[in-house]
């Protein structure tokens, strides 16, 4: 028969408490990572941003949209090239036994548009060149009492914005029509 002392020691050695004082490392805190600049929802006009942050520790490795950012003293930064419209940038950090730091944010790249010159042009012809540039048209009737006597098409006689404005695209450009302006 197996002595109970014996059995209980036997399971204490096995479980690693067999009278030596081990203590577990503890496990190294996971990567901090800190993006400053831009911010979530920036709104950018240019075809790129510059992506920059912290992170810590100051060894760790940076990757801004799947490509190495520069890292130097625990700050880094990526130039990334947008698309118009809405962008997700992802950051990714990684430091020898830590967990990994992600996250991600969004960039709108707004791209403007000029408004093109429509006083003269007939109102067909107005709204084709408006919506080719992704604006809207508002049409309001000018002219006097007698002007559908006028035997002419509705023409632009005055718009705004002016011709050469640069707006968002989506903008309201608003004509007022007439025969004889």
């Amino acid at each position: 028969m197996v002595r109970l002392g014996a059995l209980i020691g036997a399971v204490l050695v096995l479980a690693g408490c067999g009278g030596e004082n081990r203590t577990a490392p503890k496990p190294k805190p996971p990567v901090q990572l800190r993006v400053s600049s831009p911010s979530d929802t920036a709104l950018v006009l240019g075809s790129t941003v510059q992506v920059s942050g912290s992170v810590s520790p100051s060894t760790a490795r940076v990757q801004v949209q799947g490509r190495q950012a520069q890292v130097s003293g625990g700050r880094f930064s990526s130039q990334v090239a947008l698309e118009p419209g809405a962008n997700v940038i992802d950051v990714a950090a990684t430091a020898r036994n830590r967990s990994a730091a992600l996250t991600a944010f969004r960039v709108t790249r707004e791209q403007r548009v000029t408004v093109p010159d429509l006083v003269g042009a007939g109102v067909d012809d107005a709204e084709r060149r408006i919506e080719r540039r992704g604006l809207s048209l508002e049409r309001e009737r000018g002219g006097g009492f007698l002007d559908p006597l006028v035997p002419k098409g509705l023409g632009v006689c005055e718009q705004v914005p002016a011709a050469g404005s640069e707006v968002r695209r989506g903008t309201t450009v608003r004509v007022v029509v007439a025969r004889a302006c």
